[in-house]
């Protein structure tokens, strides 16, 4: 698609949110394509699969650096470097300075293991079963300067079942973000979801606009 919009992902891992954006960018009719994949471990799995996609990899060590600012420098250049109009952070470890994330506002994405605003931070599973929650999910938002906030531009909830160990739930809810992330960047790249006075307005939407149901439930 000759206007998609370009996009950066930056991993730490596995990379299998990063993997579902690379399968649904190979969608004619896309609008986004992925022109380069950022890690801040240099072993990170996800590197090799997106080498293998043939996607511009780069490896950037958070640790050779003497402070979070002369990282993101380096972390910045290469995303402006590349052209990149979009930021997906798809596992992406690193707690991003209030300098980076307002130089990349309303322009970086990130997927968190829970309906936001409920669980912010780790171990959500954990603590979404403790709570006695019967829903769980995952949010796709952009990224503001305080942890897991800013704008929801999509969400899917999933069934916590009373049987259900942390694990289990992780693998449901992983699922269930597999299939939203594609959803969300398309919202955004396309156009059909913006940001206005922080919150997002959608635009050629059906009345669910930004949500998706498990299939749980359908």
């Amino acid at each position: 698609m000759s206007n998609a919009k370009r996009v950066g992902v930056l991993i730490s891992g596995r990379g299998s949110n990063m993997a579902s954006l690379i399968e649904a960018c190979r969608n004619p009719g896309y609008p986004a394509e992925i022109i380069q994949v950022i890690s801040n471990v240099p072993d990170a799995p996800g590197l090799e699969i997106a080498d293998k996609s043939g996607i511009s990899t780069k490896a950037i060590d958070h640790k050779a650096y003497p402070s979070r600012e002369a990282f993101e420098t380096e972390l910045d250049a290469a995303l402006r470097d590349a052209n990149v109009d979009l930021i997906c952070n798809a596992g992406f470890m690193r707690l991003l300075t209030d300098g980076f994330v307002e130089a990349w506002r309303d322009r970086q994405l990130n997927i968190h293991p829970s309906l936001l605003p409920a669980f912010k931070g780790l171990h959500t599973h954990e603590r979404a079963i403790e709570a006695g929650v019967r829903l769980s999910g995952c949010t796709v938002h952009f990224v503001r300067t305080e942890m897991d906030s800013g704008p929801i531009i999509a969400q899917a909830a999933v069934p916590v079942l009373p049987e259900d160990t942390p694990d289990e739930l992780a693998a449901r809810v992983l699922e269930a973000e597999h299939k939203l992330y594609p959803l969300a960047l398309k919202l955004v790249a396309s156009g059909d979801a913006r940001v206005e006075n922080d919150h997002i307005i959608f635009k050629n939407r059906p009345a669910l606009h930004g949500a998706y149901i498990s299939p749980w439930y359908e």
